[in-house]
């Protein structure tokens, strides 16, 4: 009988990860992004600058850049169920602590999110590396992604109306009943795996290796990447955190519309997310990423000459950055020989590539206060695009070189 059941949970096994691996992406942007909603209600509350305000999108990936290589030897001595739950509670208490006091009690909660989320940004690759069979890596990757935006879309959607109701502190707490779900899952998880494959399966791949960033210091592909998606978080970010004003400013729409519309930007990214898998099948990845960076391209630009537009723009450029991440997360994996290897190269591309887009939102907002108007933001914004276009094509075709 016990043999019948191990049996059925293994068959079972996929399905209950790919559950859990789309509710853990729920609160892996959903508690930055909720800011951006409430900012004007935090910076009259507070009494902030823009520039000071988008801190509070941009610590946290300030800290996915700069805690990568803590959250990577975490993982190789944790190993990766650990390694979730660390991430989830992490987001949990950060939740709870930033809605709390000032400023000061705000970037202390945010600076926990953010290292928390920066734990599970370099964990997800090597979960699916691990777990699921390479055919279905390209499509759980995209499962992933678009979950990334879908939470992104929930706390854009509801944050607002929340705040209304509640106030802006409770309504950007609220959303920390997302990550409780997520921890009890994860947890029936991590005991489900060990049913079926036993503790020796669970910490094969949670050696150390300190150095797991070496190879990738020294691979010119990497780097490139890295820089591509420096260009895909900068213009990611730098737009989540002031389509809402933009919105508001520009065209007139209230603050609660602004949200709601804006959501739209996170909600499209599920048709990238999921159809870039199924053109990394049929195409080569750099004309995927051309493809993705032309149309990225289209709504910061679209957003410049044509602002009356913009429900257009943010179909095209939802879409398109949720196929970016895809696309270069989709590389990472393919480039990856083995899980001590995908672990490293995660770390390596997203914490360089964080690094950058940490600047981004408060260059926007530094910039439209500079200038008065958002033309030059959107500019800027336009010029990141460009850096992932640029670098992921030619990142791309090294890659096709070497893995045709």
């Amino acid at each position: 009988m016990r043999t019948r059941d191990t049996g059925s949970l293994a068959r079972a096994m996929p399905w209950f990860l790919l559950a859990a691996v789309v509710l853990f992406a729920l609160n892996l942007r959903g508690p930055i992004v909720a800011i951006a909603p409430v900012i004007g209600q935090i910076r009259d509350e507070l009494g902030l600058s823009a520039a000071t305000a988008g801190l509070l999108t941009s610590l946290p990936v300030l800290c996915f850049a700069l805690a990568t290589p803590l959250a990577a030897a975490l993982i190789g001595r944790a190993g990766p169920e650990r390694a979730v739950l660390i991430s989830l509670t992490g987001i949990l208490i950060g939740t709870l602590i930033r809605a709390q006091g000032g400023f000061a009690v705000a970037v202390i909660g945010t600076l926990v999110i953010g290292i928390a989320i920066t734990i599970g940004n370099v964990v997800v690759p090597v979960v699916v590396r691990r777990d699921f069979p390479a055919s279905r890596v390209g499509i759980v990757t995209g499962v992933y992604t678009a979950t990334l935006n879908v939470g992104a879309m929930l706390t854009s959607l509801g944050t607002a109306p929340l705040a209304d109701w509640l106030g802006w502190r409770a309504a950007i707490t609220a959303w920390a009943v997302l990550v409780v779900v997520a921890i009890l899952v994860w947890g029936q998880a991590a005991g489900w795996r060990r049913s079926v494959l036993g503790d020796r399966a669970i910490t094969t791949e949670t050696t150390e290796s300190a150095p797991v960033h070496s190879a990738s210091y020294r691979s010119l592909t990497a780097w490139l990447l890295m820089l591509a998606f420096g260009g895909q978080a900068f213009s990611y970010y730098g737009i989540t955190t002031w389509l809402p004003t933009i919105l508001h400013e520009v065209q007139g729409l209230d603050p609660k519309s602004a949200g709601a519309s804006s959501s739209v930007f996170q909600l499209l990214a599920v048709v990238g997310a999921l159809g870039v898998p199924v053109l990394a099948n049929r195409w080569r990845p750099g004309s995927v990423v051309g493809l993705v960076g032309a149309l990225w391209l289209a709504m910061p630009v679209g957003l410049l000459l044509a602002p009356q537009l913009w429900p257009l723009w943010s179909v095209v450029g939802g879409a398109a950055q949720g196929g970016g991440i895809t696309i270069v997360f989709i590389i990472i994996v393919r480039m990856s020989t083995s899980n001590d290897q995908a672990r490293g190269m995660s770390a390596f591309v997203q914490g360089g590539g964080y690094l950058l887009a940490a600047t981004g939102p408060s260059i926007v907002g530094a910039v439209h206060e500079a200038t008065g108007g958002w033309s030059a933001p959107l500019i800027v914004v336009s010029a990141s695009v460009v850096v992932l276009l640029v670098f992921g094509v030619t990142a791309s075709a090294r890659v096709e070189s070497r893995h045709p």
